[in-house]
């Protein structure tokens, strides 16, 4: 089993039902010929903070792999950089110590969040990525973000479309952590 664990991104804010990126993530699996079962625990709003009130329940389904995908509302909300370094890292340590494979989304801010922060922001997932030896999707939505009629209009969120497209994005780097096949 795959778990999608995070935010908004992975719930698939703004979509309808069954238009998610884990949605999407099941159906290229399926097309692929690789039996996993992917498990949406995403929600809206949530913090890293959020992520690790929730990680028992999460750690409960016995993922063999799990697609770390937070960070984005704290960075949002100008929460302090060390506590979210703090947060993915207790994230990824427990995740890992459970038996799970972690692959961690890397995300970034608008511009008007000022270079610094953006830049400090962004290395989080670089340095955590090193330091646990995880593979990171540089940026979730790289091939969407900034592409007319692939994100909805609050700019944050991709659309059905969009998200199809970040579940292909999530394949590239989920692919080597999937042999030998599983469940």
């Amino acid at each position: 089993m795959i778990v999608a664990f995070g935010d908004s991104l992975s719930a698939g804010y703004g979509a309808d039902p069954g238009q998610s990126f884990p949605d999407f993530l099941q159906k290229d699996l399926d097309a692929a010929g690789l039996k996993w079962r992917v498990v949406n625990e995403g929600v809206s709003g949530n913090t890293t903070s959020d992520g690790l009130g929730r990680l028992s329940e999460v750690l409960a389904l016995k993922p063999r792999v799990t697609i770390l995908e937070f960070g984005g509302n704290d960075g949002l909300r100008g929460l302090p950089l060390d506590t979210t370094r703090s947060n993915l890292s207790e994230l990824i340590r427990s995740i890992e110590a459970s038996g799970s494979k972690v692959l961690i989304a890397g995300m970034t801010l608008p511009p008007n969040y000022g270079g610094d922060y953006i830049t400090q922001f962004g290395q989080i997932y670089v340095d955590l990525a090193k330091k646990f030896n995880v593979p990171r999707i540089p940026f979730l939505l790289s091939d969407v973000a900034l592409r007319p009629g692939l994100m909805q209009q609050d700019g944050i969120h991709p659309t059905a479309e969009g998200n199809e497209i970040v579940a292909k994005t999530v394949m590239r780097y989920l692919k080597p952590l999937l042999q030998p096949a599983g469940h």
